[in-house]
C-alpha cells in the first residue's frame, strides 16, 4: 500500500487519512482539557447522565466522565487513567504532552518520514528524557517532613481546594507517613489503609485526620442505649439480632392469642439469651454488619443491649470488616456461640461527637490499645461537591507521597523539567544524524507545550516566558521554572515549588508509548 518515489515515503490515501484521523481526534481530547493545566488552571462544570453536577478540574475526573467514542481518542482516556493510577498526579499533564507530540508527528508525517521511523526516534528520546531529568533530581529523605509538604502544596496549588492546602498538606503526609510500617525500606503504599469520611456541615478547614477509627453515622439509640463509653471492649458481629426465619418462604397463621403470646414469648427469650451472650462476653460496643437476609436487629434486640449498658452502631458495611478489624485489632464473629474475649477490639474511648456547624453526629473510636497500620480522615465540607473535590484532592496529595515512597527523587515544578528537557534533547540531537536528529528534535520543541500552557492560563505573555526560560536554562539555572503567583520566572527550588521525579518519568513514558501507538495505526476495522 506504500509506493517510494525517490528518497521519499509516500502513503497510499487509506492509512494516511486513518492516522490522521485518529491525530485530529486525539488532538481534540487533549485541547479539551488544556486549560486545567496549573494551578492557574480553570475548572469544568459537568453534568452526569443523572442529573448530578461535578466540579473539578483533575485530567483523570474529567476524562472518565466524557463520553468519547473515537476509538484513538479513548487512548488518551486510558493514558491518563493509567497516570493516575501509576502516580496519582499529573493527569492533565500527560495528556497536554501527548497532545503536543501528536502535533509534532502530524508535522513529521506531513513531511513524507515514515511513522515507524518516527516511533523509534521517539522511544529513543523519552529513555534520554528520562535520564535528564533522573540528572536533575535531588534525593529526598522521608523523615524530612517538610520536603514532603512541599511538594503535597504544589500537587494541591491547582485544586479548587487550594486555598485550604496549609491544612491537608500536613494530613496528606501524615496519613501516608502513618501506614507505612518502615520508612527507610518501604517500596509502596497501600492507600486503601486510609479510610476518607465524607460528612457534609462546617468548611473543609474543620477536616481532621483521626488516629482511630470514624462512623458517619452516630449510635443507634431508639431505645436510649449508652452513647459515650470509656475502655471499651468492642465485638463486631455477622449474625441477626432478629428472630430466625425459615429458609423458603412462609406463612404462620395464629388462630388464636394464647398462641400469639407464646411466638412473642419465645422470640423475646431468643434475643435474651442472645443479648446475655453477648454481655457475658465482656463487650460494651457493639458492632452490627448489615443483613440482606432478614434484619440484622430488631427494637426489642436494641432495647435488651441499651438496658445491659451496651453502645450500638448498625449498618456496617460488609466491604468496611476488613478495615474496621485491622485498626481495632478485633475478628468478625459469625456465631454467637464463638463470642470470646480474645474477638474483641479494646480502645480507650468510643462516643458520639456533634460535628461543628451541622446536627450531624459521628462516632468516634480512640485511643487504640494495638493499632494497626491504619488512618482515617475526616473530610467536612458546605456541601456534596466540595467534599467530593475535597476527597480528589487528598487522594492526589496522598499519590504524591507515595510516589515519593517508591522513587524517593524530588524535582522542580513550575514547567522547569520540561524545559530542561527540550534544552537537552536539543543538544543531544545536534549530535545525531539522518533521521532520527530531526524526530528528537521535534520531540524536544513539543516539551514547550508545558510552560506555554502554564503561562497562557495564567494570563501572562507564552512567547516571553519561554524565552526567558530557555535563556536561564542554557545558563545553568535548571530550577527556572513559571512563579504564577507573581506572573514571572523564578527557582523552584527556592520557592519550594517541588513534584515528585516519578510524575514527570512516567507522564512522557506513557505519553510517547500513547503517541507511537496511534502512529502506528493504519487502519480502522470495524468488528459487527
Amino acid at each position: 500500500m506504500s509506493t517510494l518515489t525517490g528518497e521519499t515515503y509516500s502513503e497510499k490515501s487509506k492509512g494516511k487519512d486513518v492516522r490522521t484521523s485518529n491525530i485530529i481526534a486525539a488532538k481534540a481530547v487533549a485541547n479539551a482539557i488544556r486549560t486545567s493545566l496549573g494551578p492557574r488552571g480553570m475548572d469544568k462544570l459537568m453534568e452526569l447522565s443523572n442529573g448530578e453536577v461535578l466540579i473539578s478540574n483533575d485530567g483523570a475526573t474529567i476524562l472518565s466522565k466524557m463520553n468519547v467514542l473515537h476509538p484513538a481518542a479513548k487512548m488518551l482516556v486510558e493514558m491518563s487513567q493509567s497516570q493516575d493510577i501509576e502516580a496519582g498526579d499529573g493527569t492533565t499533564t500527560v495528556v497536554v504532552v501527548a497532545g503536543a507530540l501528536l502535533e509534532a508527528s502530524g508535522s513529521l508525517l506531513s513531511k513524507g518520514i515514515h511513522p515507524m521511523a518516527i516511533a523509534s526516534s521517539f522511544m529513543k528520546a523519552a529513555e534520554q528524557a528520562t535520564k535528564i531529568l533522573e540528572q536533575m533530581a535531588k534525593p529526598v529523605d522521608l523523615h524530612n517532613r517538610e520536603d514532603l509538604i512541599s511538594a503535597v502544596n504544589t500537587c494541591l496549588s491547582s485544586k479548587v481546594v487550594s486555598q485550604n492546602s496549609d491544612l491537608l498538606a500536613p494530613i496528606a503526609v501524615d496519613s501516608v507517613l502513618g501506614v507505612i510500617e518502615d520508612r527507610d525500606t518501604a517500596v509502596n503504599v497501600d492507600l486503601r489503609d486510609i479510610r476518607m469520611v465524607e460528612q457534609v456541615g462546617g468548611t473543609v478547614d474543620d477536616t481532621e485526620l483521626v488516629n482511630g477509627l470514624v462512623f458517619k453515622k452516630g449510635s443507634t439509640k431508639s431505645a436510649g442505649g449508652p452513647s459515650q463509653i470509656s475502655n471499651a471492649k468492642i465485638a463486631l458481629i455477622q449474625f441477626c439480632l432478629s428472630a430466625p426465619k425459615t429458609d423458603m418462604d412462609n406463612n404462620i397463621v395464629v388462630s388464636d392469642y394464647a398462641a400469639m403470646d407464646r411466638i412473642l414469648r419465645d422470640e423475646r427469650k431468643y434475643l435474651l439469651g442472645l443479648c446475655k451472650k453477648i454481655k457475658k462476653s465482656g463487650a460494651n460496643v457493639l458492632l452490627i454488619q448489615k443483613s440482606i437476609l432478614r434484619d440484622a436487629y430488631n427494637e426489642l434486640s436494641l432495647h435488651f443491649l441499651a438496658k445491659m449498658g451496651i453502645l450500638v452502631v448498625t449498618d456496617i458495611e460488609r466491604s468496611d470488616v476488613e478495615f474496621i478489624c485491622r485498626t481495632l485489632g478485633c475478628h468478625p464473629i459469625a456465631h454467637v456461640d464463638s463470642m470470646t474475649s480474645e474477638k474483641l477490639g479494646e480502645v480507650e474511648h468510643v462516643g458520639d461527637v456533634v460535628m461543628p456547624g451541622s446536627w450531624h453526629k459521628v462516632v468516634k473510636f480512640t485511643g487504640v490499645k494495638n493499632p494497626g497500620k491504619t488512618m482515617t480522615v475526616l473530610l467536612r465540607g458546605s456541601n456534596e461537591l466540595v467534599l467530593a473535590e475535597a476527597n480528589r484532592s487528598i487522594h492526589d496529595a496522598q499519590c504524591v507521597v507515595r510516589s515519593l515512597v517508591k522513587k524517593r527523587f524530588l524535582i522542580a515544578g513550575g514547567g522547569a523539567p520540561e524545559v530542561e528537557v527540550s534544552l537537552r534533547l536539543k543538544e543531544y540531537a545536534l549530535g545525531l544524524t539522518g533521521m532520527d536528529s530531526y524526530c528528537i528534535k521535534a520531540f524536544a520543541e513539543a516539551f514547550e507545550a508545558i510552560p506555554y500552557t502554564l503561562a497562557e492560563n495564567a494570563g501572562m505573555k507564552p512567547i516571553d516566558c519561554v524565552t526567558e526560560l530557555r535563556k536561564q536554562h542554557s545558563e545553568g539555572i535548571v530550577g527556572a521554572g513559571i512563579n504564577v503567583k507573581k506572573n514571572v520566572v523564578s527557582d523552584m527550588y527556592e520557592l519550594n515549588v517541588l513534584q515528585p521525579l516519578l510524575v514527570s518519568t512516567s507522564a512522557i513514558n506513557l505519553a510517547t508509548e500513547t503517541v507511537c501507538m496511534i502512529l502506528k495505526v493504519d487502519d480502522l476495522v470495524v468488528v459487527q
